[in-house]
């Protein structure tokens, strides 16, 4: 049988090894890391908690995979919808916004908006115009000439900004033009309140028991030899294969381009740099208990449940002179056994970029947990109850995929101003060169209706899989999945769900 390499042990890797498996291939996996997963990993605290240092959602519920494996594994997902009509969020004064949820539904109208103007007009925006270009246009209209309409034009397009942890960098540079493709499947988004680290073990399964996986085995040299493909390692040794999926991160094959022997094809290595590769970075805060919780109420009721955000804070110059904006995802209010009082916080761009260096420099875990207090106290400190001796932290954990190689120094594909094709850049890098026996599968050219997301990366390791099986004649199935074919129906479909099941988050 011919003999596939798979570069890369993450949900695209292991589907596709599972899709090959299934039709008779010899499967072999190079993986850098010590382990499998890629970016779907979890750290666990001293207190037993345990923490999904990657992916936290499941975006868009309906059909899909991912619904379906928590399911079969009974890995609990959560939705704060009754927490819908809340209003927790903090002006640039400390002081909570009244009018914070009539604001708050605004932002997600010119989203909308925004994302149907996108799919209608994407071939006549300009490739410079951002997403925040359109907030400033649109919020005239949306808040008329009137009393208090400067207050609320200037808190919309403060709120606008927190757009940016939904894709990992500024509203400020994403793309009006492309903004069409950060939508998501139909459906709620759903919260992993049991992690995801049962789901990995189902989907990792068949490649443990039927192909060859080597771990810390870093790939440096992809070259073509005759109709052959040869691998090199970093360790000097030498694989021959018929075929190689290359499931490596976004933000790594830009700095790699130089590992596939002869070079990449000009527009290949163009679609690759003309895609953005976002950076989000999560802060893990865990307190003696919930302090925030009012005792006498349900999860269901409690005020401070859910998403918190501070906008441009202005009392915290020390830590934060750019007055960036904060948002954190309490999880005391998850489903119990789940439960636990840890405070989420979500950063991206600059302030991700910042907090990585300064974790860094410092040498021991201690420092790092009281730079992380020092930075976030100001924001935590205004949640109900607080009070300073009994609200201290037990824990800080932050991640640092800024700092991971194999991450591609980053998170996920993003789209951003000046991008010309971004559709056609994603469908050159989706097909890949079979030519050359080289295919490539992730994210980051996932179905337009996934991109960047985990459900993303398995359907596109899927399809590499049963493309690979038809070229070889061994598959009946159809050659792209069904979400591939529909990515255009799906998208006009969806444009409107969407942002109404991301308000209910």
């Amino acid at each position: 049988m011919p003999r596939i390499c798979i570069v890369g042990a993450g949900i695209a890797g292991l589907r596709c090894a599972e899709s090959l498996l299934n039709n008779g291939f010899e499967v072999t996996i190079l993986e850098a890391r010590d382990r499998i997963g890629g970016r779907m990993c979890q750290a666990t605290l001293p207190s037993g908690i345990v923490l999904d240092l990657g992916p936290n959602w499941v975006h868009g519920a309906k059909d899909n995979p991912f619904v379906e494996l928590a399911q079969r594994t009974n890995t609990a997902l959560h939705s704060w919808q009754q927490q819908k009509e809340q209003n927790n969020i903090f002006n640039e004064n400390g002081e909570i916004l009244a009018d914070g949820r009539f604001l708050s539904d605004r932002v997600w109208d010119i989203l909308a908006e925004a994302f149907k103007y996108s799919e209608e007009n994407t071939a006549s925006i300009d490739p410079e115009t951002s997403l925040y270009d359109y907030f400033v246009d649109r919020v005239k209209n949306v808040i008329p000439e009137g009393e208090g309409c400067e207050h609320r034009r200037k808190g919309i397009l403060q709120m606008c900004e927190l757009w940016g942890n939904y894709v990992g960098s500024s509203v400020q540079t994403q793309s009006l033009k492309f903004f069409w493709l950060e939508q998501c499947i139909n459906g709620e988004h759903l919260f992993c309140a049991g992690t995801f680290k049962e789901i990995l073990h189902v989907l990792a399964k068949p490649a443990l028991a039927g192909a060859e996986i080597r771990l810390s085995t870093k790939v440096t040299t992809i070259q073509e030899s005759g109709d052959k493909v040869e691998v090199i390692t970093d360790a000097g040794s030498a694989f021959e294969f018929d075929e190689v999926v290359v499931t490596a991160p976004l933000g790594w094959l830009k700095r790699n381009k130089q590992t596939f022997v002869p070079p990449l094809p000009s527009k290949f290595a163009l679609a690759i740099d003309s895609i953005g590769y976002g950076c989000l970075e999560k802060v893990f805060i865990t307190f003696p208990s919930a302090f925030w919780l009012n005792p006498n109420t349900t999860p269901e009721t409690q005020p401070f449940a859910g998403f918190t955000q501070w906008l441009a804070p202005s009392y915290a110059p020390e830590t934060n002179p750019r007055r960036w904006y904060n948002e954190c995802l309490e999880l005391s209010t998850l489903p119990e056994p789940r439960a636990h009082p840890t405070l989420l916080f979500y950063i991206f761009g600059d302030q991700a970029i910042t907090l990585s260096k300064q974790l860094n420099a410092l040498e021991s875990g201690e420092a790092k947990k009281e730079h992380l207090i020092k930075m976030y106290k100001p924001y935590y400190s205004l949640l109900p109850n607080y009070v300073e001796e009994k609200c201290v932290p037990v824990s800080c954990v932050a991640t640092d995929w800024l700092s991971d190689e194999l991450a591609g120094w980053g998170s996920y594909g993003t789209y951003r101003t000046g991008l010309l094709e971004g559709d056609s850049d994603i469908k050159i890098m989706r097909r890949g060169l079979p030519e050359r026996h080289i295919w490539f599968a992730g994210e980051h050219i996932g179905p337009f209706i996934a991109l960047g997301t985990i459900s993303g990366a398995y359907w596109s390791g899927e399809s590499v899989g049963k493309r690979i099986a038809a070229a070889y004649g061994l598959s009946s199935d159809d050659i792209e999945s069904s979400s591939l074919r529909n990515d255009v129906q799906h998208i006009r479909e969806t444009s409107a769900s969407t942002v109404e099941e991301a308000k209910r988050v």
